[in-house]
Order: structure tokens, then sequence, then C-alpha cells
């Protein structure tokens, strides 16, 4: 499973990247979890606010910190 948390390292961008290592970790599920900073990269993958999240190339938000329970049933759905 690929997880990518988008953002330039902000404070919300760093929530939402503990709260999906979080999860990954409640869960048992292995998964390579990158950052993105690079604003290219960003607006080429489609987030046009940050911090964002894809999980196996598909964006499940943008613009927000989720909730703990959203993503953990992100994962469930690509697993």
């Amino acid at each position: 499973m690929k997880i990518e948390v988008f953002g330039p390292g902000c404070y919300r961008c760093q929530e939402v990247e503990k709260a999906v290592r979080s999860a990954l970790s409640e869960l048992g599920v292995p998964a390579d979890v990158e950052k993105v900073k690079d604003m290219g990269k960003i607006v080429e993958a489609g987030i046009m606010q940050t911090p964002g999240l894809r999980i196996n190339g598909k964006i499940k938000c943008s613009g927000r910190i989720p909730k703990a329970e959203e993503i953990k049933k992100w994962i469930g759905e690509e697993v």
C-alpha cells in the first residue's frame, strides 16, 4: 500500500502524517508513507488545498485534517 501526505510541512500536514502512521499501527497494516512537499508535485497530483492525502493513487481528502476513523476506513478499503 502506498500512502502520500501532501503539504509544505506545516503543522496541519504533520498532524495528517501522524494520524496516518497511528492508524496503520493500530490496524497492523504495512504501507509506504511518503511526504510530498514539492508544490509542483502537489498540484500535479490534483491536490488544490493542503494538507492532502492519497492512498494507492486515490485522493481521499484535501484541505483538512481527516478524523482517525476516516483514515482507518480508507485504509481498510484498500487492503
